[in-house]
């Protein structure tokens, strides 16, 4: 059937608008044509039966032949004659006829939109209906556009809010044709260009949509949503000079610094009995945009631009929910690191820092990787040396404060005051916050901004802990000891000469010296090669020395440093040769285990149950370890995983072996690894355990569960009860608490309780009945001599603190189970 005798009946009025030309066309173009549902490979269009009747036509037939085709494309997706609704071979002819320049008539032009018009229901995924008229459009001048104005809005219309079409090109180029026909309302031009196909865009609508709609503006909005390649070219970031304006930097400024608390949306769909979870960050036109903006920041020579920068590679490059091994939009982040990179110098350095610590994405890393090795080649330096060099001091002075008509900012990014008498209080008086608003405002700028930094430092200076690396000693006395930032931590770590001894620094003066537990001091000379001390290249004896002292100073690490576990090859490890099997077949939970993992540098673990016969059932997460080595640890899901999880978002992974290759991918026997490689990975691994499995859970059951909450403690656990054994005697409760094996023995008014060191789980005496209690809030209010950040050590602890005084424990959920 063709379009003349089978043009549906809602359609056939079209026909009655033909001149005699054009029907002989149509004629033609219905005897030619031959459905052909899907053929592959594609072919062109001169090699199909419609393209080579064409041959040889002028621009009349031409036009015929586009009304035709708008006809007969509304034909297939209203199934007439039972057509499959897409047919290759007719695919070919809407863009061929797009890229042609025709002579169009008024009169064609508008039938040629109206075929345009309440598209059939099926049509949504399909551009085929719009790329004719739209490119016919594009080439009229705004003039000749008006009387199509109310067509090219009605199909606008029709497709607003269809997620797929706004990828079009077509689309593209109809919502860039309506901005240039203003409305009263300057927002509709932004909502035509910015489609509201996520929340960010409609941000963009309510509180920008006048100022971008502007004249002054809308040239501008126009060219950055034309930054579709990977990086801007001279000509895109030339023609974006011409058109910025210091209230498009203000603009770009203000959209670009709400990128930072921006959060992905989880919504639940459905179709039929199917229903799914879509989650939703950036939608591909409103990450353009955004790129297009951020490109323009290259353009821009203030202060704020290095730091916001950052904050939008950290927060893009980060997973959903902030964190994984993914990113939310590695589009953006790329962006953002890209002008970071084409910036330059030293003060991006400590914005990639910032990245390096907190993304996982390893394209994201290899592109931060590239603009250190780009800057440490500007600079003469390493990329470690560049990152040690340019911690930012945010003016504190060397106390860790920074002190300014009585407001004060400490190194913990708290800005409180400071009153004549010098009393510090949290509230600042009112006087003072109208006196100093602008000095208040900054201070408090900086404290976010310091807040952002302290946590990267940590990260970067545990690394270097467990690489073994160097350095001279007036380096570490000038990038360590004496900032005021990293000095915070590198002051309370244990440092050691090169094949000598080790020691705590103190400033004796004015210079810094090495003190030992027993009060002996060294003072290395300027150039002598030092090191952060680590447990595993010492005795028992000397870190239990360490350990001891840290206790009785009251000096709090960073991180585990004294208190680090070690992991020795096992006689089963030798046995097994090749893997290790000591953290195997742990049920642990999949998102904070993946989380974790990831912020410890692993990449790979994705498990899901989109597709068992894939493999989507088994993972490997990996790590990449100094002199070329990768270690690999495997994970699964148990087969009740579908069904626990209703096949939605895995719950629960089952941990499986871990191996070591080398540079090559073969897989190296343990005992070649470096003792202290070896032990940082298994560490990595006890963590992940130790924080994440299911033993863990104080309402849990089932034998796994027992055998992890009660069971034999892991090295960490070890540590635990070797810093409890320190902490107790300093304890108001010391008379009440005894180690036994396993457990921290508490003595009640009611019960006698034990606390397993492992899990934190609790068994009452005489009979060993379970006691569950949930942890609410929590930790570090007593002294531990390494942060924690309310980790099990403070849980135990907790526990401990309110069961030995279990006579006056209210919570109606734990007396319950005290008295029966």
């Amino acid at each position: 059937m063709g379009v003349l005798n089978a043009l549906p009946n809602e359609y056939r009025g079209w026909l009655d608008e033909l001149d005699p030309a054009t029907r002989e066309v149509f004629e033609q173009l219905d005897a030619a044509y031959k459905p052909s549902g899907f053929v592959w490979p594609q072919p062109s269009f001169a090699d199909t039966p419609v393209g080579r009747l064409a041959q040889g036509w002028g621009d009349a037939q031409w036009r015929a032949m586009a009304l035709w085709t708008q006809m007969r494309v509304r034909m297939v997706w209203s199934e007439v004659d039972s057509f499959a609704p897409y047919c290759t071979v007719l695919d070919t002819v809407p863009i061929t006829i797009a890229r042609r320049k025709l002579g169009w008539t008024a009169k064609e032009l508008d039938l040629l939109w109206r075929t345009a018009l309440t598209p059939p229901a099926r049509a949504e995924h399909f551009e085929d209906l719009y790329r004719i008229p739209v490119s016919a459009a594009k080439r009229l001048s705004t003039a000749e556009r008006e009387p199509l104005l109310e067509h090219m809005r009605q199909v606008h219309r029709d497709l607003d809010g269809n997620e797929y079409a706004a990828k079009w090109t077509a689309k593209r180029v109809l919502d860039g044709l309506l901005a240039e026909h203003p409305t009263e309302d300057p927002t509709d031009a932004v909502r035509s260009l910015v489609p509201g196909h996520d929340d960010f865009a409609l941000l963009v609508h309510e509180e920008y949509g006048e100022s971008l709609g502007r004249a002054s503006l809308l040239p501008l909005l126009g060219h950055w949503i034309t930054a579709a390649s990977a990086r801007p070219s001279a000509k895109w970031l030339k023609q974006a000079t011409s058109l910025l304006t210091p209230d498009a930097v203000a603009v770009a400024r203000e959209v670009l610094g709400r990128i930072p608390a921006y959060r992905e949306k989880a919504e639940r769909r459905r179709h039929d009995d199917y229903e799914w979870t879509v989650v939703t960050y950036l939608h591909e036109r409103t990450a353009v945009l955004l790129r297009g903006m951020i490109w323009t920041c290259e353009l821009i020579d203030e202060p704020w631009v290095t730091p916001l920068l950052g904050d939008v590679a950290v927060t893009t490059g980060t997973g959903i929910g902030g964190s994984g091994a993914n990113a939310r939009s590695e589009l953006l982040a790329n962006a953002a690191i890209g002008v970071l990179d084409r910036r330059g110098g030293l003060e991006v350095v400590a914005q990639l820092s910032r990245v390096r610590a907190k993304v996982r994405k390893k394209t994201i890393l290899a592109g931060v990787a590239r603009t250190l090795d780009a800057v440490a080649v500007q600079t003469g330096l390493s990329p470690e040396q560049l990152l040690e060099r340019t911690v930012p001091a945010f003016g504190l002075g060397s106390d860790g404060t920074r002190t300014e008509h009585g407001l004060r900012m400490s190194i913990d990014g708290v800005v409180d005051f400071v009153d004549p008498s010098g009393k510090v209080r949290k509230t600042i008086p009112k006087a003072v916050r109208e006196e100093h608003r602008e000095l208040l405002a900054e201070l408090k700028a900086t404290a976010k901004e310091l807040k952002k930094a302290l946590p990267a430092e940590r990260f970067r200076i545990e690394r270097t802990l467990a690489v073994e690396r160097l350095w001279p000693w007036h380096e570490v006395c000038e990038f360590y000891l004496d900032h005021p930032v990293t000095g915070q931590f590198g002051r309370s770590l244990i440092w050691e000469i090169l094949q000598g001894p080790a020691g705590l620094p103190v400033r004796v003066d004015g210079a810094w010296e090495l003190s030992n537990p027993a009060g002996r001091r060294i003072r290395p000379s300027p150039d002598t090669r030092v090191r952060l001390w680590h447990p595993i290249s010492h005795s028992m004896d000397e870190v239990r020395t360490w350990r001891d002292h840290l206790i009785e100073a009251g000096l709090r690490q960073p991180f585990k440093q004294a208190f680090r576990e070690i992991y020795l090859l096992t006689p089963a490890e030798e046995q097994t040769r090749d893997h290790s099997r000591r953290f195997t077949d742990h049920l642990l939970r999949y998102g904070q285990a993946k989380a974790l993992l990831t912020g410890r540098g692993w990449t790979g673990m994705s498990l899901g149950h989109w597709g068992w016969e894939y493999g989507s059932d088994q993972a490997e997460a990996t790590k990449e370890l100094p002199g070329g080595l990768t270690a690999h640890w495997g994970f699964h899901l148990d087969e009740e995983s579908a069904e626990r999880d209703h096949v939605g978002t895995v719950s629960i992974c089952v941990s499986g072996d871990l191996r070591f290759t080398d540079d090559r991918g073969s897989t190296i026997p343990l005992a070649q690894v470096a003792p202290l490689t070896l032990s940082e990975v298994l560490r990595d691994a006890d963590l992940a355990v130790g924080v994440t499995s299911t033993g863990l859970d104080p309402e849990g059951g089932g034998e796994y569960w027992q055998s992890y909450g009660f069971g034999d403690l892991t090295e960490t656990a070890q540590v635990r009860r070797d810093a409890l054994s320190r902490l107790l005697p300093r304890l108001a409760i010391t008379d009440r608490c005894t180690l036994a094996g396993r457990f921290l023995r508490v003595r009640g008014d009611l019960r006698t309780y034990k606390i397993h060191l492992g899990s934190g789980n609790i068994l009452m005496e005489p009979n060993d009945a379970y006691l569950c209690i949930v942890p609410r809030g929590s930790g570090d209010q007593l002294f531990l001599p390494f942060e924690e950040n309310g980790g099990m050590l403070s849980t135990i602890l907790s526990k401990a603190f309110l069961l030995a005084a279990d006579t006056a424990i209210t919570d109606p959920s734990i007396t319950h189970q005290l008295r029966n």
